[in-house]
């Protein structure tokens, strides 16, 4: 594993445990949920209704501690997700070992979804990613670090 970048300044900020969830705005709830599900074995845990008529589907993984919310809003356009625009450019997921990184590489394959190949990078620190894209174009990565 290599080392996390090291900084010269302390922060005075509270501490930050980790990331609690991710909320995405998608086309078609109910595709991108099943999709969620196949490809990340993501499982429905519950339904919040917006006062909007919009509602979002929170999908957990049973064994990590991974939160993705899959949102649909009245106002939606229906367009597809580019990271070019102002907000989310894309999320990455961690795993604990290289060999993991190889078995999501595998597991995409078997699906049929398209993929980088994994990509190895030595500089700031040694880490390895996979990068795919969900149904709405959204760039989803799996990081060895």
């Amino acid at each position: 594993m290599g080392d996390p970048i090291q900084t010269s300044t302390e922060s005075s900020a509270p501490p930050i445990a980790g990331f609690h969830h991710v909320g995405l705005t998608v086309t078609d709830v109910s595709a991108s949920e099943a999709w969620y599900e196949r490809v990340l074995g993501m499982q429905r845990v519950m339904v919040e209704e917006h006062g909007d008529g919009g509602h979002t589907v929170v999908m957990a993984r049973p064994d990590a501690p991974l939160f993705i919310g899959l949102a649909h809003h009245e106002r939606n356009a229906a367009e597809t997700f580019a990271e070019h625009r102002t907000g989310l450019d894309h999320v990455s997921l961690a795993v604990a070992t290289r060999a993991e990184l190889d078995g999501w590489r595998d597991h995409l394959d078997a699906l049929g979804i398209p993929h980088s190949g994994v990509t190895e990078r030595t500089e700031p620190f040694e880490y390895a990613l996979l990068v795919f894209r969900d149904p709405d174009n959204i760039q989803l990565e799996v990081t060895w670090s």
